[in-house]
């Protein structure tokens, strides 16, 4: 070791025993210390309560267990299910079921007359077109645009295609499908 540290070691060691001869010599009492004088004043307040018989007695516990509870809800110092209840009057009869008119059934899923196989998207514009077939028919059909007469293409995703019937507004979702291969013989 250096002799400057030396003399830095040194230094600490005296300030350390400096201090550690100061509280030794003037120690600091607790009433000295702010935020503790209400919790010593409760410390010197304390009395004891007067209990002049501290064992359990049993003899009152007894005469509790020997009452019979009376109420309305379940006894809680009791395991078992409380008794069921019978009703005192005569049973109300079950009012009668609603005699009018019916609601129509909802109407069946649209179904739409085309499989959709695939779609393209213009790389300037973004627009995406929906490969359709239907029988031996190819249909082409943009975002938008309607197809067989009656359905208009209203998004087209990776994976399906959304359609709305024009005439009632009804939608339904498309799910792509694989056209079969041309080219297998088994």
């Amino acid at each position: 070791m250096k002799q400057r540290t030396q003399i830095y070691v040194l230094a600490a060691l005296v300030v350390v025993l400096c201090a550690v001869a100061y509280l030794y010599v003037y120690p600091v009492s607790r009433s000295q210390v702010p935020g503790f004088a209400g919790v010593l004043a409760a410390d010197n307040k304390f009395v004891p309560l007067d209990v002049q018989e501290p064992q359990l007695r049993l003899s009152e516990l007894e005469k509790l267990r020997k009452l019979e509870y009376s109420g309305a809800h379940r006894n809680i110092f009791v395991a078992s299910a409380p008794p069921v209840a019978k009703p005192a009057g005569p049973a109300a009869p079950a009012p009668e079921p609603f005699v009018g008119p019916m609601k129509p059934p909802p109407p069946p899923p649209l179904q739409v007359p085309g499989e959709f196989f695939g779609y393209a998207a213009q790389k300037n514009t973004g627009r995406k077109f929906a490969f359709f077939t239907s029988g031996d028919d190819v249909l082409v059909v943009a975002e938008g645009d309607t197809f067989l007469s009656n359905f208009r293409v209203v998004h087209i995703g990776n994976d399906s295609a959304e359609v709305e019937e024009i005439s009632s507004g009804r939608r339904a979702t498309v799910p792509m499908v694989q056209p079969p291969s041309q080219g297998s013989n088994p």
